[in-house]
């Protein structure tokens, strides 16, 4: 069986460069195509006028809702899959999940994908909306939409977040008995344990290979301990990529600020792995707790500066087409089976959008042409 490989969607308008984006990776052999759930984007806007990207969009934070633009491409599609990188609990109420991605799974013919996490301090803290108990939060919404999708009658439940009474979901899927899946970007050892009980696939951000190895193994402890069999789960990964048409190229646009500037979403325990401290602090939480928008302009520079280049190579996964294969084939060998790769190239080089692209195509062939054991 070939690595499935995924495709970024278009976020930002115009709605006619999502469609044709969508209808393109289709037609190049993408198997899916996922969609952040951002209101804030992983750029200080008080930085943002010294990107290459800046003369095309006035701020790093505009982003289409994910729901809307998997309905709109799922009307200009037919075969690729559709999914989320990620959603979250905190501002969609597990009923609203619940009901919506039902309705997705009948506008896209059962390709939707609910991919979902414990979320992101930037599209939460800062809208007035509370952050506690991220993991224990994303625990007992699995466990809602779960009961609200295989119960036809009015039910109650009592979790440590969420309380039901009388709740109904009386939609059914378009396909009989076959849900939307489920994906989660799990992380810790709780999460793990949890996709592996309640979920259908595994998307963490890039981890190293040891730790990959490890948590995947937490994931199918979880499903066989709830008498489920783990190979009916999808291992994946969600990769922040640089291509291009050489290693020594990737590596001059993985030195580009807009591009280093991804690695202070990353926690501190990413660079005290290897030797440095984070930027803002040792401490810090990364996705929990970065919020770009907070930085002043000196502040934001001097973070991405302080960002050791040991830390962004090893967190963005980069190269040339055949490169990038070459990194994925051990993870494949441990049980990867789809890799998102999330094209972030052109924020070093606006000219590099076109190009970067073609390129990405090419990696996705190269993934694809790796040799697994059955």
């Amino acid at each position: 069986m070939p690595i499935e490989v995924g495709a970024p969607g278009i976020v930002v308008p115009p709605v006619s460069a999502l469609v044709h984006t969508a209808q393109r990776n289709e037609e190049r052999g993408f198997d899916a195509i996922w969609w952040p759930d951002h209101l804030m984007g992983w750029h200080a806007q008080s930085l943002w006028d010294t990107s290459p990207l800046a003369p095309f969009l006035p701020n790093p934070h505009i982003y289409f809702d994910p729901i809307a633009a998997i309905a709109f491409a799922a009307a200009a599609t037919s075969t690729i899959k559709l999914g989320t990188s990620v959603t979250e609990p905190v501002r969609n109420h597990p009923a609203q999940l619940a009901r919506a991605w039902l309705t997705l799974d009948h506008m896209t013919n059962g390709r939707a994908i609910l991919g979902i996490g414990a979320g992101e301090g930037e599209n939460i803290t800062p809208y007035g909306m509370s952050f506690d108990r991220p993991a224990g939060r994303l625990e007992d919404a699995l466990r809602v939409v779960r009961l609200l999708w295989n119960n036809d009658e009015p039910i109650d439940y009592d979790g440590p977040v969420y309380t039901l009474r009388d709740a109904v979901c009386g939609m059914a899927p378009v396909e009989a008995g076959r849900f939307p899946p489920i994906w989660v970007a799990a992380h810790g050892p709780r999460l793990c344990r949890v996709t592996g009980e309640l979920a259908d696939g595994w998307l963490p951000t890039t981890l190293d290979l040891d730790e990959y190895e490890e948590r995947w193994a937490q994931v199918r402890a979880g499903a066989e301990g709830a008498g489920r069999n783990p190979d009916d789960l999808t291992a994946g990964m969600w990769s922040f990529t640089v291509v291009a048409p050489d290693h020594e190229s990737a590596h001059r646009i993985v030195e580009h600020p807009m591009v280093k500037a991804f690695a202070l979403a990353l926690p501190d325990s990413f660079y005290s792995k290897r030797g440095f401290e984070h930027p803002l602090g040792a401490g810090t939480h990364g996705f929990l707790s970065y919020i770009p928008s907070r930085l002043s302009r000196d502040e934001a520079g001097r973070a991405i500066d302080d960002v050791p280049f040991e830390v962004a190579h090893d967190a963005i996964l980069h190269g040339s087409p055949a490169d990038i294969a070459k990194k994925i084939e051990p993870y494949a060998k441990i049980g990867l089976r789809h890799i998102a790769l999330w094209n972030i190239t052109f924020f070093a080089d606006a000219a590099l959008i076109g190009p970067s692209y073609r390129w990405l195509t090419e990696a996705k062939d190269e993934i694809k042409s790796l040799v697994l054991e059955a």
